[in-house]
């Protein structure tokens, strides 16, 4: 997942030769009940959770049953696949998709949608909102400040190119994950909740990135009640939110984050009006 390259760093006036540690780019094929779903530019590591990962938090399924990789493929199946169409996806770095149809190499929807599957609406609660709106976890201020310390891996400490998604349970960090694409962090790290078994239910989500709709409907998808981001979200990110029954924080950096839905999960918040109330 580490390369090698030099350079000149500059720090002016100073310039001097330097070996940089980067992050390596690759990109693998999924592949779900034997049909073509997506290609993915992705880091190599934890490549069977983000194949469970990628068919759970886009819709396809609720569950997997075998992960196994065949070189640059991942090979998935479910009982509850769905059918992927005439075309392929290609998932870039950054974890947005976009559809390629096999007759002409041009994108044919931006959405994240299969072809010849209905595309979700970006306000959609996903698969298990009803289980996102049962969920009785509650987490205190102090672990969304402790949790957001831990939004680090060492790859990232030393490229500086990767995000960072973690699992945290009760105060435990269960399992973290890097990658190019912070979509692709959340799904490695539900993934390898999916195949060891850990209901989400139960857990709090911290990432690294961005939440627009896509990577909270990701979550919604997972059943995963509550974000924590150290980074912004959007107009639709917080209705996403809103609508699946997601505690959603981001700006959360030192002491000080920013609770846009569902506050009744942190303690002392809960007295306050979610932004969608």
């Amino acid at each position: 997942m580490l390369d090698h390259h030099r350079g000149i760093q500059v720090n002016d006036p100073e310039a001097a030769e330097i070996e940089d540690a980067v992050a390596v780019e690759d990109r693998f094929e999924l592949v779900l009940n034997n049909k073509p779903v997506t290609e993915m530019i992705a880091s190599r590591e934890m490549l069977r959770e983000h194949g469970a990962g990628f068919v759970i938090t886009e819709g396809l399924a609720r569950n997997v049953d075998t992960v196994r990789l065949d070189g640059d493929r991942i090979l998935v199946t479910s009982d509850l696949g769905c059918e992927t169409g005439a075309g392929r996806r290609v998932t870039g770095s950054s974890g947005g998709t976009t559809c390629v149809s096999r007759d002409r190499d041009r994108p044919v929807s931006p959405t994240g949608a299969l072809p010849g599957v209905p595309s979700p609406d970006p306000l959609s609660p996903g698969l298990r909102s009803a289980d996102l709106w049962a969920s009785g976890i509650r987490i205190t201020r102090e672990e969304v400040i402790s949790t957001t310390r831990e939004i680090e891996t060492e790859i990232g400490r030393r490229t500086g190119g990767v995000h960072c998604s973690m699992l945290v349970c009760e105060g435990r960090c269960l399992v973290k994950s890097s990658d190019l694409g912070r979509h692709n962090t959340i799904d490695k790290v539900v993934g390898y909740a999916a195949l060891n078994g850990i209901e989400l239910s139960r857990c709090a989500l911290g990432c690294t990135g961005r939440q627009p709709s896509g990577m909270v409907r990701k979550c919604a998808n997972a059943g995963i009640p509550i974000i924590i981001s150290r980074a912004a979200t959007t107009d639709k990110g917080i209705a996403t939110a809103e609508a699946a029954g997601i505690t959603l924080v981001s700006f959360s950096r030192g002491a000080r984050f920013t609770v846009y839905t569902h506050p009744h999960r942190i303690a002392d918040l809960s007295g306050f009006r979610s932004a969608g109330s």
